[in-house]
């Protein structure tokens, strides 16, 4: 065990080499020794050193500097989760990269954040796709909901701000670049409820308010956009051989499908209610309660604009139609002796 973790020293040390040619090398035998040892029974990996690998890893990205290098670097890295034979294997290279990544955050300085946002998005997108590899096991999707929530949701997790915040902007990106063709509406549902979860009982308001910006409105403001995921899966469920409906016809199945969703959206956040969430939190998700009630009443966000209404959020008019309603009233009630005499001026 002593030489097994004197090995991982040493890696750690050329992963952080002042010399690109090092840190490359180091890189290649790297997945060569997960990949070997992953393989033996008994040769799995512990989270210590895990941690030295991962510490590696960090500053090996660290002293990247060309874009495009660093773009090459992260995907070598996050690929690397593929190496591992064993899921408890990969679901610990995971663990050990969001502990490490709490620890380094706030030392990461502004010029070289970027590079390290990228990452983080390239990591979970390669777990997405470990777990397509996975066909979307439920105990395996579980199993990354549970890390998920313990190492970035809970209080305990000391989890910074910013890995937080930038976490739960991609994450629905990610997810969907990954499992958009395959994942169904329940599916999908599941991969949010950790995020209901935490809504329902957290203080922190910045936690609370990403969570709300970057998941559940994310979710509504795409809600009029998922008509063609809802045509494949009605299709599907369908004999394609005798499918002739309409387009109204597809339309109202489409959205009476839409309505389930919503509908189904709106239990999971009832069902996590409780009596202890704070009061700030509450207002807010009554409000987001109520848009997904209207939608699985049929009531679409698209529908509350007439078509000729621009929806550029530079527009003043955009989503005020008391203002169009002003405006067109105060314009019909003007006469034609007004109407002349402002001409005239």
């Amino acid at each position: 065990m002593a030489a097994t973790q004197e090995l991982e020293v040493q890696f750690a040390q050329r992963l952080a080499s002042n010399e690109k040619p090092i840190r490359t090398k180091a890189i290649k035998k790297l997945r060569k020794y997960i990949n070997a040892r992953s393989q033996k029974a008994t040769g799995g990996f512990t989270s210590d050193e895990l941690l030295k690998l991962w510490k590696g890893l960090f500053y090996c990205l660290w002293m990247q500097d060309k874009p495009l290098l660093q773009e090459q670097l992260s995907k070598q890295i996050s690929t690397l989760i593929h190496s591992f034979h064993s899921i408890d294997g990969q679901f610990l290279y995971l663990e050990s990269f969001l502990q490490t990544f709490k620890r380094e955050w706030t030392g990461i300085d502004r010029l070289r954040m970027d590079k390290f946002f990228q990452l983080v998005r390239f990591m979970f997108r390669q777990t997405f796709e470990m777990l397509k590899r996975k066909n979307w096991e439920d105990s395996v999707v579980a199993r990354f909901l549970e890390l998920l929530t313990t190492q970035l949701l809970q209080n305990v997790s000391a989890a910074p701000s910013g890995l937080q915040f930038h976490i739960l902007d991609l994450y629905m990106t990610e997810l969907a670049t990954v499992g958009s063709a395959e994942l169904t509406a329940s599916q999908n549902l599941v991969f949010i409820e950790p995020f209901c979860k935490t809504a329902v009982k957290t203080k922190d308001r910045s936690l609370f308010g990403a969570i709300c910006n970057s998941i559940f409105s994310a979710i509504v403001d795409q809600a009029p956009f998922a008509i063609e995921d809802l045509i494949k899966e009605v299709k599907a469920a369908e004999d394609l051989d005798s499918w002739q409906a309409s387009e109204e016809c597809e339309g109202d199945q489409i959205r009476e499908r839409s309505k389930l969703l919503s509908r189904n959206a709106q239990k999971e956040f009832v069902c996590v209610f409780r009596s202890s969430t704070p009061s700030h939190n509450r207002q807010r998700l009554y409000k987001i309660i109520k848009v997904l009630r209207d939608l699985s009443q049929g009531v679409f966000p698209q529908d509350q604009y007439p078509e000729d209404v621009s929806t550029d959020e530079d527009d003043e008019m955009f989503g005020s139609r008391k203002k169009m309603k002003r405006v067109r009233a105060n314009v019909e009630e003007e006469t034609p002796a007004a109407k002349k005499s402002k001409g005239n001026s």
